[in-house]
């Protein structure tokens, strides 16, 4: 895939592209690393989803029978959705060390080629990328306000300061980002430690005292919870799975520690964690009498602790949350950046915040968007049990187009017989499904928010990759071979000293600015190399293997630098690399000429004139190739070309 945005277009020539990521220190070194970046998400859950099981829609009663059901039915959740499909196969499936819907559908597209179904594997891709966007708007959002709510049960005139110190508490995290992660990032792993122990001691506390909530261990009581409730029992689903959002985050962000390590932090400490916070809570919730067990339920992580310890629980937890957010934020950043490289986003100005770690990377436009969404949400939904409305849809969504991908994945990449993958996916079809279903409920009570958002994002994405297939198209058809240019313009124009390097989004035909500037400037520099920057479907292209070159002759030359999906595109650190065409590079004496397309009313349209608007929006808007290449900005021409799509 070229930076041109070309989704359909080959690997370069020469077979699987090496994975040149890696991992550095050990397993337990990264295990733990794992814990303060990765597992905020799901971590922060036991602050209002075993609250919202109750004290939400579903109006369930609140008795022993009850609150086992409803702590069976978490302890299923969690280990068939999080432990077995997502940590135990799904990370399996990844692509060079990387994972994360867009990830597996690039996976997928280099196995299955040209497809007649492989359209509809990239979509839904595309679709699951876009709900993840609603998700992270709203995991800030009732994160850092179900830790601030806290204050209530510490003091309950605090009421009217939660929703000032959250919004405050909200935009200090926005407003931090551009200043990287790398500092604070050291504290991370310490704080969601002790995070998680605090969890478990405070459920352990509640479990020693009133043991008989491990029945809750037998899924006997999830059975007889819908058996006995039946709708009502499924409505509760919709706030069940809230314990369980953030297990697609562990699988987008297994390249950043690895499939060992994040194994090791999930089933040796996280998971047990959360799980003794969740019986601990339906044990203190069981004990007490119907009366009091509806006050308690409206605030059951908080009142775990003793009155003297309350105070400093909200403040970790506070911590924890804004740790949570900081991970959820990194990673829209991250899935722009590799819908950018992969051609359904137009190019957009990214800052790397750390000279060691080039995952760490800042996107100014999709931070902004972020913390305005956020604080719209605060302001509109109040409190994080109104949030909870509409959170959960985006994550049922999402695992659910990774369950019909994982169907894919078994029959086109692990070909494993059909009677084999059928009654695999189907089982974690109607798990995911009635999930996905009970959501579907709350969409009046919010949960037409992150698919709108979703919807939204999904129009745009689609949009630029038609719309830059089509204009790749049409570039295409007037194109002139580059042999039979370097031989007619040899001599017809003046060659001048240094270097031109012509920016093309193709590795055939001449440029347009390469036209221009011959047409109306009539020289050409003694070395004239066409540069395109390709794209493959693997995260990361070795070194060695980045460099192409072609000598047409006369001194013109066809080059082509290769990237991961997951690499930084500096085309002056590549252009060091290579040793060949003509001699080394002299950024004082090469001269980078541009293309900038602008585009035309076609009478034959290629997508509705809705969408074309929309495309032509997003061409304007997008950062220069300049700044998205990382050209020295007093070595660049650009020249103007217009386009009918």
């Amino acid at each position: 895939m070229s930076t041109a945005n070309a989704p359909d277009a080959a690997p370069p020539a020469g077979g699987e592209i090496s994975h040149g990521g890696g991992h550095g220190g050990s397993k337990a070194a990264l295990a733990v690393g794992a814990i303060g970046i990765v597992f905020g998400d799901i971590g922060t859950s036991p602050l209002y989803a075993f609250r919202e099981t109750f004290a939400g829609a579903a109006n369930i009663a609140i008795d022993r029978m009850h609150v086992l059901g409803v702590v069976s039915l978490i302890f299923w959740s969690m280990v068939i959705v999080v432990a077995l499909q997502y940590v135990t196969i799904l990370m399996r499936a990844d692509n060079k060390g990387q994972g994360g819907s867009l990830a597996l559908v690039a996976l997928l597209s280099r196995h299955m080629g040209k497809s007649k179904w492989g359209w509809l594997v990239v979509l839904l891709g595309v679709f699951a990328t876009s709900l993840f966007y609603g998700d992270s708007m709203i995991t800030p959002a009732i994160s850092v306000l179900s830790a601030v709510e806290g204050l209530t049960v510490v003091n309950h005139t605090l009421d009217p300061m939660v929703i000032p110190i959250a919004l405050v508490l909200l935009v200090i995290l926005f407003v931090l980002q551009s200043r990287g992660t790398a500092k604070v990032g050291a504290l991370f792993a310490p704080v969601m430690i002790v995070w998680f122990t605090t969890l478990a001691a405070l459920g352990l506390n509640q479990i020693f005292q009133h043991p008989e909530i491990l029945y809750a261990l037998n899924p006997y009581y999830a059975v007889m919870f819908f058996v006995t409730d039946g709708f009502v029992a499924f409505l509760a689903m919709g706030a069940v799975v809230l314990a369980v959002t953030g297990s697609e985050a562990l699988y987008s962000d297994m390249g950043h520690f690895g499939r060992g390590p994040m194994r090791l932090s999930w089933f040796g400490f996280v998971m047990p964690c959360l799980l003794l916070n969740y019986f601990g809570q339906g044990a203190m919730i069981a004990s007490l009498p119907p009366e009091q067990a509806a006050e308690v339920v409206k605030s059951p992580f908080f009142l775990l602790a003793s009155e003297e310890y309350r105070l400093p629980l909200v403040i970790l937890a506070t911590v924890a949350t804004f740790i949570a957010s900081q991970a959820v934020i990194s990673g829209a950043f991250s899935i722009t950046h590799q819908a950018m490289q992969l051609g359904f986003m137009p190019r957009l100005s990214i800052r790397h915040t750390s000279e060691t770690e080039a995952g760490q990377i800042y996107i100014p436009v999709v931070n902004w968007a972020l913390m305005v969404a956020v604080i719209i949400l605060v302001l509109t939904f109040q409190s994080s049990s109104n949030l909870a409305g509409a959170y959960g849809i985006a994550v049922t969504g999402a695992v659910t187009i990774d369950t019909l991908l994982m169907g894919v994945l078994f029959v086109g990449v692990w070909k494993w017989k059909w009677w084999y993958a059928a009654p695999v996916v189907i089982f974690f079809l109607i798990i995911d499904g009635a999930y996905f279903a009970a959501n579907l409920f709350k969409v009046p009570d919010g949960g037409w928010f992150p698919l709108v958002v979703g919807l939204i994002a999904f129009t745009l994405l689609t949009t630029w990759a038609r719309g830059r297939k089509l204009m790749r198209e049409r570039m295409h058809e007037t194109a002139l071979p580059i042999e039979i240019f370097a031989k007619s313009a040899k001599n017809s124009a003046t060659r001048v000293p240094g270097t031109a390097i012509f920016m093309a989004s193709q590795t055939a035909g001449v440029p347009s600015a390469l036209l221009h500037n011959i047409k109306h400037n009539k020289v050409l520099h003694e070395r004239v190399v066409i540069l395109t920057v390709l794209i493959a479907d693997a995260p990361y292209v070795d070194a060695d293997e980045r460099c192409e070159i072609h000598d047409l002759g006369d001194g013109f030359y066809r080059a082509v630098l290769h990237y991961g999906f997951m690499q930084e595109t500096n085309v002056p650190q590549g252009l060091k690399e290579m040793e060949r065409c003509g001699g080394e590079f002299d950024m004082m004496h090469t001269s980078f000429f541009l293309s900038r397309q602008t585009l035309l009313p076609s009478d034959k349209p290629g997508m509705p004139i809705w969408r074309e608007k929309i495309f032509a929006w997003m061409l304007r808007n997008a950062a220069t190739a300049m700044d998205f290449f990382r050209l020295p900005t007093n070595r660049v021409v650009e020249l103007g070309s217009q386009v009918e799509i």
